[in-house]
């Protein structure tokens, strides 16, 4: 396995374990819930008492085994790690941490943070060529289809479940839930098509010219001799 593929495991491993934080300490300790798999998952939790850790993962199995036929064998590794990862690491925050959020008294601030971690989370995965579970994988694929974006995907895809969760919690928590989906999902969307890599690296040759383009800064190649190497400062745009 080379270590392109081994970055992208453990870049994908980073975003789940960002979800199953946010999920565990924001979301569950203060009664919001979700939409997608995990959102029935938490509904599962507060109904019947159910883990997400093992509900989610049941429910993302079938669309993994689509994903397989649909995308290749890659794509289905990668949400296969995605989708175990998040329900290992939701199971040790359920069984080990001692970390408390008590957002009770202010559930917009609960809302705002879910939003920024879940879609941080799930951005990263999906980036990096992975899903962190069934409902990511259709996202993705009605996405890629229909062209729309994908953070626009995941919020109409969690409609349905958002109008279950009426049944079983306050319409204030539904609000909030509501509000905290729409953040992730703009969140997802500028997490995938915000570029930092360096596009060009050109080496060095014995002219001393050097070309170097980092997303929007760019810096003119140097033509002087090192005896006499003169930086044009109007040259670099930010």
């Amino acid at each position: 396995m080379d270590k392109t593929v081994l970055m992208q495991i453990a870049i994908i491993l980073l975003g789940t374990l960002i979800l199953a934080f946010a999920y565990y300490h924001i979301n569950v300790q203060n009664q919001l819930s979700e939409g997608g798999f995990v959102g029935l998952a938490l509904l599962g939790k507060y109904a019947f008492g159910w883990s997400p850790a093992w509900t989610a993962l049941l429910l993302d199995i079938p669309v993994i085994l689509l994903a397989w036929r649909l995308k290749g064998r890659r794509f289905m590794l990668f949400t296969l790690i995605g989708a175990l990862s998040f329900s290992l690491f939701y199971s040790l925050f359920e069984q080990l941490s001692l970390f408390v959020v008590d957002l009770h008294g202010n559930l917009l601030a609960a809302a705002v943070l879910s939003g920024l971690l879940t879609g941080l989370g799930a951005g990263i995965v999906l980036r990096y060529g992975g899903a962190t579970g069934g409902d990511d994988v259709l996202s993705k694929l009605i996405s890629d289809w229909s062209g729309w974006k994908i953070g626009n995907v995941f919020f109409a895809s969690d409609a349905i479940v958002l109008l279950i969760c009426l049944f079983y919690l306050p319409l204030k928590e539904t609000i909030y839930t509501v509000l905290a989906v729409w953040i992730a999902g703009k969140v997802i969307t500028w997490t995938m098509t915000t570029t930092w890599q360096v596009r060009h690296l050109l080496p060095i040759k014995r002219t001393s010219t050097l070309a170097v383009s980092v997303s929007k800064v760019a810096v003119k190649p140097i033509t002087s001799t090192p005896q006499s190497l003169q930086i044009n400062h109007k040259s670099i745009k930010v």
